[in-house]
């Protein structure tokens, strides 16, 4: 397009600070000059001023990414704006600076491209498998204690509004309950004062039980309905769960599910506002499941709890002879996602309660 006396490219121009787009033209000149003229203007021959002008080496072009529109900016601010990127491009070989940006070769070039995505993807698996697992253990020893009771709160906040409903379970059976859970606490780390226990209609979630970071234990209604009046293997579940919060793994989880959050934002780029809450507010929810290292140990933990309070230790084996008879939960994995209840753990507890496999 630079046949046209010496015009470049033809665009729009913005005044320093505004938003008014004026049709304009790029025009270079004889020398090392390039001025912006506005379409119906005289190259710079006539009496119509230049709206911008400069030496082409005080000029800022912007780099070039695919198809977008390449700016130019003018020492007085003003900005120059064409969709021509390759009259811009021939304009900065003709004047020695390199017209094509590294960003838009590798566009270009696509099997350098999928080298790059496949390399970038490598190192957000490198960085989940060996230093997310250490940024969480950093961050659990350094974090203050008021950051687990807001995390609990925000989850807890969503899963009410999500999920749960308020329980219905009598008044009587609470109260039994709690108090178990209070003679369970005394024994914890934390203390009495250091738990609450609070019941929730499951809704989708189920027959379930799950621990927070500060210290929160839920049990769903369904899991009260189906221990079938088994009080004290409700007891074993809630030690288990206060296993959990003494051996800080529901922080980690968060951590972690904060974490994967974040690798799959830094990786995707701004993926918008819904999918981004929708990644945040489902880190809570991933952080109700653990790992099967992590259930084991919060099973030692709960024959521990319970024999210190004067429970039957064995009582949560029996939580997993109901979901292998009532669920027909036989294998390696569970209904209940967040307890992968398996005839192993049941006979390690029952090992444990008698004093087979030691204590924790």
């Amino acid at each position: 397009m630079a046949s046209e006396a010496g015009m470049v490219a033809q665009g729009s121009w913005h005044a320093a600070g505004s938003s008014h787009a004026v049709p304009a033209r790029l025009v270079a000149g004889g020398d090392d000059s390039v001025a912006c003229v506005a379409v119906g203007a005289t190259d710079g021959e006539g009496d119509v001023a230049p709206l911008a002008a400069a030496p082409f080496t005080r000029l800022e072009i912007w780099e070039r990414i695919g198809r977008l529109p390449r700016r130019i900016a003018f020492p007085d601010g003003s900005i120059f704006e064409t969709p021509d990127n390759d009259a811009i491009d021939a304009l900065m070989k003709r004047r020695g600076r390199r017209g094509v940006s590294l960003v838009h070769r590798l566009e270009r070039f696509h099997p350098r491209l999928l080298l790059l995505a496949a390399g970038t993807f490598l190192l957000g698996g490198a960085v989940y498998r060996y230093a997310l697992p250490l940024l969480v253990e950093l961050a659990v020893l350094v974090t203050p204690p008021v950051v687990p009771e807001i995390m609990a709160t925000s989850t807890l906040e969503t899963l009410d509004r999500t999920v749960f409903d308020q329980t219905t379970l009598d008044a009587a059976t609470r109260e039994r309950l709690t108090a178990g859970f209070r003679q369970l606490a005394a024994a914890g780390a934390r203390g009495v004062d250091g738990y609450t226990l609070n019941f929730r209609d499951g809704g989708a979630i189920g027959p379930n039980a799950f621990a927070l970071p500060d210290g929160t234990v839920v049990m769903t209604d369904e899991l009260v309905k189906l221990a079938d009046g088994d009080e004290d293997m409700l007891l074993g579940v809630l030690a288990h769960e206060i296993g959990h919060v003494d051996l800080k793994h529901s922080l980690r989880q968060l951590y972690r599910a904060a974490g994967v959050a974040g690798l799959i934002l830094l990786i995707a780029g701004d993926i918008g506002s819904g999918v981004e809450d929708l990644l945040t507010q489902g880190a809570g929810l991933v952080a109700l499941s653990y790992s099967r290292e992590a259930e084991s140990e919060a099973d030692r933990y709960s024959v521990t709890l319970m024999r210190a309070a004067g429970k039957d230790p064995a009582a949560l084996a029996r939580f997993f002879v109901i979901l292998s008879r009532k669920l027909g939960d036989t294998g390696k994995t569970s209904i209940l996602s967040t307890h992968p209840g398996t005839p192993e753990r049941q006979k390690a507890i029952e090992d444990l309660a008698k004093g087979a496999g030691g204590a924790n």
